[in-house]
């Protein structure tokens, strides 16, 4: 299941995100006040309620201590996902495409920005962490390939004056384009060669590295935005559930 989980998760982003475009093609300005529409409506906003659990068990110690006795923080976390997930798709098809109202409009807009930030947040940093770590092992394993390359040239004054006018970022890149350390199957690389291979390929962990961290620095931002929106969201929910209230619930009628 867990290998599944993000496949589920982005199927369920991506039939949230037709229906909301649904609207283009398709409206019916009875839906929401219909049984069947006040049916969807209060099912995803108990769903969506229901999803704040996760946040209750995370920061409340106590609450905490007693819920992981019995199921696991990711359990938690995969109902706390699912639960928005699935409130937003009722959510959505309880209001019949009708975005009329300035509140409705609100609602809708904050509830997709909760759903793709929190679906950023957990599967695509999640990633890039995974690629981040497997990076650093293998550039650690370069690294004591090229110690054990650098001993064999310190051995080897010739082949150290030979590598010596190639060092530097430039240096590295015209050796390779003007191919001045050839590499052969026949016969193991030189330490010369395997030096350069050796630091091409750190150089290039390195800033791949680099630039998932910085990829990763710019998502932790959609953390923020996803607690963010949600209390945006919650505000317009209850505000939402208090006029339908005080206006009248035309399908109790």
């Amino acid at each position: 299941m867990r290998e599944r989980e993000p496949l589920v998760a982005g199927g369920l982003v991506a039939l949230l995100l037709v229906l909301w475009l649904g609207f283009l093609v398709h409206r019916d300005p009875q839906s929401a006040g219909s049984a069947w529409g006040g049916v969807l409506g209060v099912s995803g906003a108990v769903l969506m309620v229901a999803s704040l659990a996760y946040s209750v068990i995370k920061r409340v110690r106590p609450v905490k201590a007693w819920v992981t006795r019995r199921v696991s923080m990711r359990a938690v976390l995969g109902w706390h996902m699912y639960a928005g997930l699935l409130g937003a798709i009722l959510g959505l098809l309880h209001t019949g495409h009708k975005f009329d109202s300035p509140l409705g409009v609100a609602l809708t807009a904050a509830m997709l920005i909760v759903v793709l930030s929190g679906f950023v947040g957990r599967h695509l940093m999640k990633q890039i962490a995974l690629d981040v770590n497997e990076k650093k092992e293998m550039l650690t394993r370069l690294e004591s390939a090229y110690r054990q390359a650098a001993g064999d040239l310190a051995a080897d004054p010739g082949q150290a004056a030979l590598v010596r006018p190639w060092s530097g970022v430039w240096g590295r890149l015209a050796a390779a384009v003007f191919q001045v350390f050839p590499r052969t199957a026949s016969a193991p690389p030189p330490a010369s060669v395997r030096a350069m291979a050796l630091a091409e390929s750190m150089a290039d962990l390195e800033y791949a590295i680099k630039t998932d961290e910085t990829f990763r620095w710019w998502f932790g931002f959609w953390l923020r935005i996803h607690v963010v929106t949600s209390v945006v969201m919650y505000l317009l929910l209850a505000l939402h559930v208090w006029a339908a209230i005080h206006y009248g619930l035309r399908w109790f009628a």
